[in-house]
């Protein structure tokens, strides 16, 4: 079996080995991937990270030995974007990149030279308050939505809960109706903390959106932009145009 590494700020993962084709799901810079299928131009990889499923292309990739997975998860960049070199030349990598392997100075993957020298987290660490979540999630507010994206570049709404417990030390599924699986149900609204994941389903009942909840009345979201507006036991209405935009279906906790 073998294993890959994203060497570029954000690879896009897609449904099928075709630049046309839907992008489910991105690889940040260093993280890995278990290689399961491969053409000319796309490597169908399965993240590492959370075994998301998708097709990357080949030159946004270098092969790594399975040793080195144990390091690629323990640290993340810290900063908004964070200026690496690539073979002397300047590359910016957003925030939440997990670097581990690159964490020796100068380091050689593949035919590319790397020196990673930047602010760093370690979420293994993190203090869970309401002031860190605060930070985090704010952090992404004006991010443009994007199908499929998990950085500051374009983010959609379960690539930003997600992001957001990872920088938390809390591992969380891709998908909105993964993460709702998880977790301890709030009962009601008025019960919610800082920190608690909102689900919303569509007319069939399916959770297509999710967001973080800042306080009781409060969500941080993917929704066009990450953006913060008002929740009631109804859903979410936007705070500009008062329409009210996603019902409410569950409330989860997961920092109890």
């Amino acid at each position: 079996m073998s294993f890959v590494i994203a060497i570029v700020p954000v690879s896009p993962m897609r449904l099928e080995a075709s630049h046309r084709a839907e992008m489910v799901s991105q690889l940040l810079f260093g993280e890995t991937a278990k290689v399961l299928e491969s053409t000319k131009d796309f490597t169908k990889i399965q993240c590492i990270y959370d075994d998301y499923i998708g097709w990357c292309q080949t030159s946004q990739l270098a092969a790594i030995p399975e040793a080195l997975l144990n390091n690629s998860n323990n640290v993340l960049t810290a900063n908004y974007l964070s200026e690496i070199k690539c073979n002397g030349a300047s590359m910016q990598i957003p925030m939440g990149c997990p670097v581990g392997i690159f964490q020796n100075g100068q380091t050689q993957i593949g035919n590319d030279l790397f020196n990673v020298s930047v602010s760093l987290t370690q979420p293994s660490a993190a203090l869970v308050n309401e002031s860190v979540i605060n930070v985090i999630a704010n952090s992404y507010l004006n991010t443009p939505y994007l199908w499929g994206g998990k950085s500051i570049f374009g983010i959609d709404c379960s690539g930003f809960t997600q992001q957001v417990y990872r920088s938390l030390g809390m591992a969380l599924p891709r998908d909105a109706y993964q993460q709702a699986a998880l977790g301890e149900v709030v009962g009601f609204l008025q019960e919610a903390k800082c920190g608690d994941l909102a689900f919303f389903d569509n007319a069939e009942g399916k959770i297509t959106h999710t967001g973080l909840m800042l306080n009781n009345a409060t969500i941080i979201h993917s929704s066009g932009k990450v953006r913060i507006d008002p929740i009631d036991n109804m859903g979410i209405v936007n705070k500009l145009s008062g329409e009210r935009t996603h019902q409410l279906r569950i409330i989860k906790r997961y920092f109890l």
